[in-house]
């Protein structure tokens, strides 16, 4: 089995680099089912599943984007650092997200087949 790590760092809005990464994750699980499909939110990343995006009708939503990841087996990590550092410990979060951290990340990024960097 395939494993694909895909680490986010921007913001959800603003760029389109976590809507590109998801598009990716998602288009993996897609076409590469027995890929294994980890997201690793850091930095502005872990705003990225902060729970009940409401976007404009026709706009995209990284939630949304996320909880077809999720559905389709991917693993959703947060970094937990970077989630205190933007007071968002104690904010709902997306279904099945969870808290890591770099000692974590490092484990992926050397087990991963493939790391993308966004």
């Amino acid at each position: 089995m395939s494993k694909v790590l895909i680490i986010i760092n921007d913001a959800p809005y603003g760029t389109e680099k976590a809507y590109n990464a998801l598009r990716i994750a998602n288009q993996l699980n897609k076409d590469f089912p027995d890929t294994s499909v980890v997201i690793f939110l850091m930095a502005d990343g872990v705003n990225c599943a902060i729970a009940d995006q409401n976007t404009p009708n026709g706009y995209y939503n990284i939630e949304r984007m996320l909880k077809l990841s999720t559905n389709k087996g991917a693993r959703l990590l947060l970094c937990g650092s970077c989630v205190e550092a933007r007071g968002l410990k104690n904010v709902s979060l997306a279904d099945k997200a969870e808290i890591s951290n770099m000692a974590e990340l490092t484990r992926l990024i050397i087990e991963s087949d493939k790391v993308i960097n966004c």
